[in-house]
């Protein structure tokens, strides 16, 4: 509380001096408590750094725990005959594909019409469209146009057959009718099941304006794998070989490989090393020791932070279930802390045994030198234990996080309990010293009326 007139009767009792006696009692009471809480709002900025790094890491580690990594294939080809793809765990091979003649689809034109709206005949009836053994029932009657025998056509047996008009000349116009798929069964007919197209049909048969032609012949994909001649229908072919998607493109030779994805290995390896480093570099800042606060890091006496670094300092040489060491597939760690991979070392390991190597990182049976079989972990899998007890939900970390934010709210408490106790002693000396001031005002008064008496006197005896 503040009195504005305080200390206009003393001079002494001013307001002036209620604050800096209040400025005193905050430096005692009220500044340790902000020191504190600075303090711990700073881990909770630097502790989110961290976990996005050890976010980061752990998800590093699990995308190459998983067996399915190993099993991704890639493939590379040799020629433009044909075009590959492997799903995983395809058997790793090569072999060569010699394409004589691509599949086609049948197509069938009609004789010429003036125009598209030209009508098809002069009475009702019902035509006959067969491809590859189905039947389709195409009606029309006087009324049907070229284009809605079109539409017709693509709505009954849209399925198997494509219609579509085309304007050859200037009026002259055709329609083409080709078969959806290819091969040799695709042959396409159309009858008159009834007598309304008139003069447009004989023998059963379309023709004049409706006698199709055939502008392709629908016929089978030849082509030969490592030399043997195989026949089928489509250009895409899926089951030559399990997991592999053989698409046919022209005539002509290719060399086909397929082969473990192993850039995308080498990818999520380059990944897990980055994330490591970024997440031990951070450690290294914020665990750091000093006599100098300024060198000093914000989690330096934090037991929790400093034994999260140890344990995956200690992974590079703990983990390999008995077998091996991460060393010998290519990994280092530096005096500083800091991992890199030597991909030389860990593609000849991979040329060399590539079950043993995905059992090594992921689990499973490894062959030892003597033949024997051990059943292994994985090394990603035991990093992903160590790690996610601090990473996972309601792990380490987040204990800690709650335990920063608890001190924090507690910090808080502390400061509003001492800023009231102050405010309410301070309201209290601010009445105390107006009430000290009012009397020092009156004995001043009583001095300077007794002054002026005695002076007064001694005018009068002089």
């Amino acid at each position: 509380m503040s009195i504005s007139s305080l200390g206009v009767g003393s001079g002494i009792l001013t307001q002036d001096v209620l604050d800096q006696l209040r400025k005193a009692d905050e430096a005692q009471f009220i500044r340790p408590v902000d020191l504190k809480l600075a303090n711990e709002k700073d881990k909770i900025d630097a502790f989110d750094l961290l976990d996005a790094n050890m976010t980061n890491l752990i998800d590093s580690i699990d995308a190459l725990k998983t067996p399915l990594l190993y099993d991704e294939r890639t493939t590379s080809v040799v020629g433009t005959s044909v075009a590959v793809t492997a799903a995983a765990n395809s058997d790793i091979q090569d072999f060569t594909l010699d394409v004589v003649n691509l599949a086609t689809k049948q197509i069938e034109q009609s004789g010429a019409f003036a125009t598209s709206d030209e009508l098809i005949a002069n009475a009702a009836g019902v035509m006959n469209l067969n491809i590859d053994g189905q039947d389709f029932q195409i009606a029309y009657d006087e009324t049907t146009t070229l284009t809605d025998l079109k539409n017709s056509i693509n709505d009954i047996a849209g399925d198997k057959v494509d219609a579509t008009i085309v304007q050859i000349s200037s009026g002259e116009f055709r329609l083409f009718v080709s078969s959806a798929d290819t091969g040799t069964t695709q042959n396409i007919t159309i009858t008159d099941n009834a007598d309304g197209l008139g003069a447009n049909l004989k023998d059963g048969r379309l023709t004049t304006d409706f006698d199709l032609a055939a502008v392709q012949a629908g016929v089978d994909a030849n082509f030969t794998f490592n030399g043997q001649a195989i026949t089928r229908s489509s250009n895409n072919i899926t089951d030559l070989i399990v997991g592999l998607d053989i698409t046919l493109k022209e005539v002509g030779s290719s060399a086909v490989s397929v082969a473990q994805d192993r850039e995308g290995i080498m990818t999520k390896i380059d990944s897990f090393v980055e994330k490591y480093n970024a997440a031990i570099t951070e450690l290294d800042k914020m665990t750091k020791s000093s006599i100098e606060s300024d060198e000093r890091g914000i989690f330096s006496n934090e037991s929790t932070i400093k034994s999260m670094k140890r344990e995956l300092e200690s992974m590079f040489s703990t983990v390999g279930g008995g077998v091996g060491f991460m060393s010998d597939f290519g990994f280092d760690v530096d005096r500083d802390g800091k991992m890199s991979v030597d991909k030389d070392i860990l593609n000849a390991k991979m040329d060399e045994d590539p079950t043993n190597v995905e059992a090594f990182f992921s689990g499973g049976t490894y062959t030892n030198t003597d033949g024997t079989t051990t059943e292994v972990l994985g090394i990603f899998n035991e990093m992903s234990t160590t790690t996610s007890v601090y990473t996972k939900y309601n792990g380490t970390l987040d204990q800690y996080k709650n335990y920063v934010n608890d001190t924090i709210d507690s910090l808080e408490d502390r400061k509003t309990s001492a800023t009231e106790r102050l405010d309410a002693k301070y309201e209290i000396l601010a009445k105390q010293y107006a009430a000290y001031d009012a009397m020092i005002a009156k004995f001043n008064n009583a001095s300077s009326m007794f002054t002026e008496m005695a002076n007064t006197s001694n005018n009068y005896s002089n």
